[in-house]
């Protein structure tokens, strides 16, 4: 067989399976409640109201920063389809003990949240502690009670 044909041969196989291989951005939605596309969606739609209801979400990421703790939907928090659940530090050892499991610990955990998602601008700030002029946009869930969050089924 030359060379050219056997490139092609093993090329297009190749290329095939690589689309099998991609990751969703999103876990797939839990019947009967928002997921993550809905969420977004509904929030870019109205920035004003957000939409309201019990959203599932898996959290991949968690973080802190300034006297906050955030739980992401996405590894990147600027993803598009990312929620990010944003809750005061002080609330972290109720909701622990709600959950029954440190909040670094809820990697991969799938969960129900009650509140309403906002679209809310994040703006980048240069070396002098100033926005830069640079921004983007994440979807937010604000939790200020324990007993908004729960694992799902």
């Amino acid at each position: 067989m030359n060379r050219p044909a056997l490139l092609a041969s093993l090329l297009v196989p190749l290329l095939l399976t690589t689309g099998c291989a991609h990751r969703l951005a999103a876990a797939p939605p839990v019947p009967g409640y928002i997921g993550n596309y809905e969420a977004v969606r509904a929030a870019q739609d109205d920035p004003a109201r957000g939409i309201s209801g019990t959203f599932a979400l898996s959290v991949q990421a968690v973080g802190s920063e300034g006297g906050r703790i955030y739980l992401n939907s996405e590894r990147d928090y600027r993803h598009p389809l990312n929620i990010t659940l944003s809750m005061d530090a002080a609330l972290r050892p109720a909701l622990e003990a709600a959950l029954g499991l440190k909040l670094d610990y809820l990697q991969n955990r799938r969960l129900l949240v009650g509140g309403t998602a906002r679209r809310v601008r994040i703006d980048f700030i240069n070396a002098s502690g100033q926005p830069s002029g640079k921004y983007y946009y994440q979807t937010q869930i604000s939790v200020s009670d324990p007993r908004q969050v729960r694992f799902a089924p």
